[in-house]
C-alpha cells in the first residue's frame, strides 16, 4: 500500500515517519520524500493514528488525489535539485513527465491551478535556494555553480538570482563573511 505525505522534505522527516510506522506496527518497504510504501493494508484506526501523529510533527497524510499529485511534483523537483549530485541534463518537463507518468501540460495546469505559480517558477525558486547553499559553502565559484545547475551562463544565473532575492550573488556571499566577522568580534 502506498501513502503520500505532505511537507516531507528532509532526512529528519523520513526518520519521523519511520518511527511512527514502527510505533503502529506497520512494516515499510520504502520511506521516501513524500511517499511511503507499507507491506500490509492499513486499518482505518491505524490511518487515523498515523494522520494525527504525523500532524504533531508538522507532516500531513494526504487523501485527495490532486493534493497527492501536487506533492509528488514538488517532491520530484526538490529531490532533483537538492538531493542529486548532478541535476539531469534533460528538460525539467521531460523529467517530471517521465518520473510521474503524466503529460507535462496536465501536470503544469494542475500545479498552477492549485499552487498559484507555475512549475517553472517553483523550479527557479529551488534552484536559487541551491545556489545560496553552494555560495555559502564557498567551494565553487559562480561559473562552476552555473554549470552545475545547467544555467546558460553565470550572467543568466546572476540575473535570475537578483530577480528572486533582490541581491547579487557576490553581495549575498559578502553578507555571510560580514556575519562571520561579527560573530568573531563578539
Amino acid at each position: 500500500m502506498v501513502l503520500y505525505i505532505k511537507y516531507m522534505v528532509s532526512l529528519r522527516c523520513k526518520m519521523v515517519v519511520k518511527d511512527e510506522l514502527q510505533r503502529l506496527g506497520l512494516t515499510y518497504v520504502l520511506v521516501d520524500l513524500g511517499k511511503i510504501e507499507i507491506l500490509e493494508d492499513i486499518t482505518e484506526k491505524q490511518r487515523e493514528l498515523l494522520k494525527r501523529n504525523l500532524l504533531h510533527s508538522g507532516l500531513e497524510l494526504l487523501d485527495d488525489k490532486r493534493a497527492i499529485l501536487i506533492e509528488r511534483i514538488k517532491n520530484a523537483i526538490v529531490e532533483m535539485i537538492h538531493y542529486q549530485d548532478e541535476i539531469p541534463k534533460i528538460n525539467f518537463s521531460d523529467y517530471l513527465s517521465e518520473k510521474l507518468g503524466h503529460d507535462y501540460t496536465y501536470l503544469a495546469n494542475i500545479f498552477s491551478e492549485v499552487k498559484g505559480i507555475t512549475i517553472q517558477q517553483y523550479i527557479i525558486t529551488h534552484k536559487i535556494e541551491k545556489v545560496k547553499e553552494l555560495l555559502l559553502y564557498d567551494e565553487l565559484n559562480l561559473s562552476e555553480i552555473a554549470d552545475k545547475l545547467h544555467y546558460s551562463s553565470s550572467a543568466h544565473l546572476s540575473n535570475q538570482f537578483k530577480k528572486i532575492t533582490g541581491l547579487t550573488p557576490s553581495y549575498f556571499k559578502q553578507l555571510k563573511h560580514k556575519r562571520m566577522g561579527n560573530l568573531e568580534n563578539m
